[in-house]
């Protein structure tokens, strides 16, 4: 019980933490001498002045785009081989009407896949009926190995469940507990003579459930503006209570269920086959692109337009790429997704998703080697469970097995790979996200991943917060190298990229603990991303392309 008490504290107090802070809405174009560790967009676009630059390809593998936001539409990439809705495949790439990108998670019958389950729970539904009444003393030692991924699958669907099912079971329990907190709070307000306003001033008298409202009220207070009662602080908090009911019931019925089959009846593909390549439909915005749309409005939302927000880079065209619904993507779907991009001509390509668990690794690394072929450079979010991820696996990753022969092998890296983590938009100690992974060896450099405004559906905006915003803003970055470096390689973009950030070398807070370390250990490179700074160095730089 009081587990999901907190989590629904938790809940109500992320829900402000934006409309606390005091950074600017665009402060992660900004640069030190703006006083934020941005990447300094907005400076280098204006010493680029008029310099145009070749257009970048950007594909952005998500969970779909409004290709039509009023934002986003001229930067949005059009397959010009294709005819729109005429039902023919007019390119012979064998995807129909591909005009925009392409959605590797819907079905010939035009529905789509919304939510899936983990990864973690679809390999304990794979391998239950063979080892869930197994003899470990007659496996093979194959056969041990998958055991002991069952076992641990197992475990960890088991203990996920059973505290969600309790959380469920007491949402009525945790509202009734809050409604009598704030009514105390009103209480109190009337007899102490104050308003909403001088909520601040509430003495509690070490009164902890009145002190317990108070918070509440106080952090919704700070987020809401048009808020001017405490009733219709009640209604705020008890929506965000059934927002958090609805999704610990997707959880169980969805994510930690293993007999949970969205593929078979909707998409309709030969799954066993890794390696099949045309299937899904055209439908590249999918039901719920609000994700996918706020990433690609990072990357490049119009700039100069006087519209909402800019983009990182100018001169760049969106491919949308749906393979990430509501939960964990498929090794399948990604591997196809990266090349479908390279085919249709990106250079650059953002990759907002992760899991704990890859099932077909290899499909996803065939893919990655595929790109490094093809000098397209690979940008992934690191995640945001403030785990090291030199300790902690995080797929897919840069890592391609070993190569070479007997004693001679050595472990083999994609060198088009980038790995992001989310810088907050505080300084020093607090520099770093609260959320987001790390690792000195798995974790190439650190970009704005806190309070990004950027495009949402339906010509909307709002700030969101993840790697998955980093890793974006990352891809802009490279983007405008590029574009006005044409002849750069991958590589070479990674490499002026990490050479050119600014290093940091203050102690910060180490996500998830209180613990401090230099910021240099929690990355390869030990610093932000800094476009003029790359410009420059990009400049001196001959690059290697024909």
């Amino acid at each position: 019980m009081k587990k999901f008490f907190f989590s629904v504290l938790t809940l109500l107090f992320s829900l402000t933490v934006y409309a606390q802070s005091e950074a600017k809405i665009d402060w992660f174009h900004l640069d030190k001498s703006e006083g934020y560790n941005g990447v300094a967009s907005k400076k280098a676009h204006i010493n680029l002045g008029q310099k145009q630059g070749q257009t970048v390809i950007v594909a952005v593998i998500d969970s779909g785009i409004d290709v039509d936001h009023n934002d986003l539409k001229d930067n949005i990439w059009t397959n010009t081989r294709e005819i729109a809705g005429n039902g023919i495949d007019d390119d012979k790439n064998g995807y129909i009407d591909d005009v925009h990108g392409w959605n590797f998670i819907g079905g010939p019958n035009g529905k789509n896949v919304s939510a899936d389950s983990y990864e973690g729970t679809r390999i304990y539904g794979k391998l239950k009926y063979k080892y869930e009444n197994a003899d470990p003393a007659k496996l093979n030692k194959t056969q041990k190995a998958e055991y002991e991924l069952f076992l641990k699958v197992k475990k960890e669907v088991d203990e996920n469940l059973a505290p969600l099912k309790e959380q469920l079971a007491n949402t009525e329990e945790v509202r009734d507990r809050l409604y009598s907190a704030l009514a105390k709070v009103e209480t109190e307000l009337k007899a102490q003579n104050l308003g909403l306003n001088d909520i601040s001033k509430l003495n509690t008298n070490d009164d902890t459930q009145l002190a317990y409202g108070k918070r509440v009220a106080m952090n919704i207070l700070r987020g809401k503006t048009n808020i001017n009662s405490v009733d219709e602080i009640k209604e705020f908090a008890s929506f965000n209570i059934d927002k958090q009911r609805q999704e610990t019931q997707k959880k169980i019925d969805v994510g930690y269920n293993s007999d949970f089959d969205p593929r078979s009846s909707i998409v309709m593909d030969n799954y066993a086959d890794s390696y099949e390549k045309i299937y899904g439909n055209n439908d590249y915005e999918g039901p719920d692109a609000l994700h996918g749309t706020h990433v690609g409005g990072i990357i490049g939302a119009v700039r100069g337009n006087n519209l909402g927000m800019d983009g990182v880079a100018s001169n760049v065209k969106i491919m949308s790429v749906r393979a990430v619904p509501d939960g964990d993507e498929r090794d399948k779907d990604v591997a196809n997704a990266i090349r479908y991009a390279v085919d249709n001509g990106a250079s650059i390509i953002n990759m907002s998703f992760g899991k704990a668990y890859s099932w077909d690794k290899k499909v996803v690394d065939d893919a990655v080697k595929y790109a490094e072929a093809k000098d397209v450079l690979l940008v992934h979010a690191a995640g945001n469970s403030a785990q090291d991820n030199d300790v902690t696996d995080n797929f897919p990753n840069d890592y391609l097995g070993k190569k070479g022969f007997l004693f001679f092998k050595k472990d083999r890296f994609a060198k088009n790979w980038i790995e992001v983590g989310a810088l907050d938009p505080q300084k020093d100690e607090k520099m770093v996200a609260t959320f987001s992974n790390y690792g000195q060896k798995n974790v190439d450099i650190f970009a704005p991943g806190v309070r990004i405004y950027s495009t949402l559906p339906n010509n909307t905006y709002q700030f969101l917060g993840g790697t998955s915003m980093a890793s974006p803003v990352f891809a802009g970055v490279a983007a405008v190298l590029r574009s006005q470096y044409p002849n750069l390689t991958a590589v070479q973009v990674i490499d002026i990229l990490l050479k050119s950030s600014n290093k940091f070398t203050n102690e910060v807070n180490v996500p998830g603990t209180d613990k401090k370390v230099s910021f240099t250990n929690l990355s390869i490179s030990g610093g932000v991303v800094d476009l003029s700074n790359a410009l420059e160095m990009a400049a001196t730089v001959k690059g290697k392309k024909k």
